[in-house]
């Protein structure tokens, strides 16, 4: 055939691959070129779907299977060191990175899906039950980081955890922090990690608050420990600010007979020893300490309450 010009029949042919071709070399460039927001986390690219959970059973199944007597060993600054960046690369998105740093203490990284939602989260816990009890963390993957839940006394203060978990479940943007023994356990009182420095609790907690990322930590008593009153609220080491005296009134909104720190005495629950607290006091950022009466923390509509006044305030750290 001799060359030349295309015939009109052969380049109405071609047209089509051609429009289609471009089509691709555009979606293409878009993939590579649109940035990321700043600050916030990679998506997670798996081939299925994560697994749905229901974080308050989940988290609810983890401390039913503690030990009541031992369990616990206090963590050298190393293996704090490692958790603590193993942690802050989940909440710069690199899951992978995040995997490969805790793998030098046994922990590893699950991305879960809560039930009824697309939101993801990242387990941070042990690959395998061991007796360390360090605890767990849970990070929000669809949001940055805004606020954190702290659960210290998991069983010791039966159910609070289950608060938390509640808290978590409610509000975007969040890091539930757990630990793993009840605080009786270990020699001395090295597992009452609201009132060590030396704990993987603490070292998340740290990390989280030099991030600038207010906390609220849900504790429990006894009912004799402050009669006539259903939730302990308190500023830890602080003056009362606004989101401790707004959590008080919610509570009490909702129902709740609150005892508020800066205005009676309540018991001896106010948390001013609490590590944690002076490390929020020490960055400038809110903290909240919520004790929680057992005749709460044994009733699901009550916890449902104390959690949903609580997220009103922490809304509010997102915005």
């Amino acid at each position: 055939m001799p060359l030349g010009n295309p015939s009109p029949a052969l380049r109405r042919a071609a047209l089509p691959a051609a429009l289609a071709l471009l089509a691709m070399t555009a979606i293409a460039l878009a993939v590579v070129v649109l940035p990321r927001p700043h600050g916030a986390p990679s998506p997670v690219r798996t081939n299925t779907s994560p697994p749905p959970v229901d974080l308050v059973d989940r988290v609810g199944s983890f401390v039913a299977g503690f030990s009541g007597t031992d369990g616990y060993r206090t963590p050298d600054p190393a293996e704090r060191a490692h958790l603590s960046r193993g942690v802050e690369l989940v909440l710069n998105g690199r899951t992978a990175a995040a995997r490969e740093e805790l793998s030098n203490i046994g922990f590893t990284v699950r991305v879960l899906r809560l039930t009824g939602s697309n939101r993801q989260v990242a387990e941070v816990s042990e690959e395998s039950v061991t007796e360390q009890g360090w605890g767990r963390v849970y990070v929000d993957l669809s949001r940055p980081a805004r606020w954190s839940v702290q659960v210290p006394h998991p069983r010791s203060d039966l159910r609070s955890e289950l608060i938390g978990a509640d808290l978590f479940e409610r509000v975007p943007g969040g890091v539930l922090v757990l630990a793993g023994a009840p605080r009786d356990v270990g020699r001395g009182n090295a597992a009452d990690v609201a009132h060590r420095r030396d704990s993987a609790f603490n070292a998340v907690c740290d990390l989280l608050v030099a991030r600038g990322l207010p906390a609220v930590q849900v504790h429990g008593f006894a009912d004799e420990s402050s009669p006539g009153h259903d939730v302990v609220v308190s500023p830890g080491a602080a003056a009362p600010g606004p989101d401790v005296r707004r959590a008080a009134d919610l509570i009490a909104a909702a129902g709740e007979r609150v005892c508020r720190v800066w205005e009676q005495s309540c018991g001896r629950l106010e948390g001013t020893t609490n590590v944690q607290s002076a490390a929020a006091v020490e960055h400038g950022v809110p903290f909240l300490h919520i004790e929680n009466s057992r005749g709460v923390r044994d009733d699901e509509a009550a916890r449902a309450r104390v959690a949903g006044a609580l997220a009103d305030v922490v809304e509010r750290w997102n915005r």
